[in-house]
């Protein structure tokens, strides 16, 4: 092999190995998707029959990527006019005064439900190591002055869709049997739970129906079947996507609109558009 030809494989080396990289920064960490699809409700109203309910979750407003894609990724999700909306949790990355400022230029422009919007707090938003009260007090004040109903191990029914929703697993709140031992198994019920190990502890007081969690951004860097991800959660089974628990319970994971950090391949940014049917 020549000089020449040895250094123009190099670099052809080196182009191959550089793609992967710039796209897991660059490209996939913007690159949206819509995921649609059914969610079969027990007890539900015939008049929702046909509606949609939107999930977003872990915006992580913050300073580790451009937070102008959440503005641009909620414009897009207005063209589906859903009826329901709800956010499971992590609004920002570390709840800083200026991580407060930055989510209220975001949810400005937020997206929100003809009928109702709902949402739960993640663990980022209780601040440093997860149990700063005040911090998550002061996003559920910036929230709720935008149209986001909180729910803080509470339930509110819109519509005849009852939606309930706990406090993060890792924070100081996390209580779900003040709002679980008054569960009404004759509603059309929703949990919303941010980590979803919550689904491996005895507190559900005999729910059977769908929980709508994120946490795990399904991973952010994988190869299915190939690469196990990394994964803040003890039940390593709970990635991304539908999970039946066997007992009635159906888990359903969103793989995150924002990121702790910018980088993702394989696992692409998620906003999911649920259509609502009968069970």
């Amino acid at each position: 092999m020549t000089r020449k030809d040895f250094l123009k494989k190099l670099f052809q080396i080196s182009v191959i190995g550089a793609f992967p990289a710039l796209y897991s920064w660059q490209i996939e960490p913007f690159w949206l998707e819509f995921v649609e699809r059914k969610l079969p409700i027990k007890n539900l109203p015939k008049e929702l029959e046909g509606k949609v309910l939107m999930q977003i979750s872990d915006l992580h407003v913050g300073n580790r990527f451009d937070w102008n894609f959440l503005v641009e990724s909620f414009q897009k999700a207005k063209k589906y006019n859903p009826d329901f909306v709800v956010y499971t949790g992590d609004f920002v990355n570390h709840g800083s005064v200026l991580d407060n400022l930055k989510l209220k230029k975001v949810m400005e422009q937020a997206v929100l439900g003809n009928f109702a919007t709902f949402g739960i707090l993640g663990n980022h938003d209780y601040g440093e190591r997860w149990e700063n009260l005040k911090s998550s007090e002061n996003i559920c004040n910036i929230l709720e002055s935008f149209g986001v109903t909180m729910l803080n191990n509470a339930q509110q029914e819109s519509h005849g869709l009852n939606f309930i929703g706990f406090e993060d697993l890792w924070s100081p709140n996390f209580n779900p049997m003040h709002v679980m031992k008054d569960y009404d198994a004759s509603k059309a019920n929703i949990v919303l739970c941010h980590n979803p190990d919550v689904c491996d502890k005895d507190v559900w007081n005999g729910y059977q129906g769908w929980i709508l969690s994120g946490h795990t951004h399904g991973g952010q860097c994988r190869i299915p079947g190939v690469v196990t991800p990394i994964l803040p959660v003890k039940n390593k089974r709970y990635v991304s996507g539908e999970y039946d628990l066997g007992d009635g319970r159906m888990l359903y994971i969103n793989r995150a609109l924002g990121h702790s950090f910018q980088v993702r391949f394989m696992v692409r940014p998620e906003i999911t558009v649920f259509t609502l049917t009968q069970a």
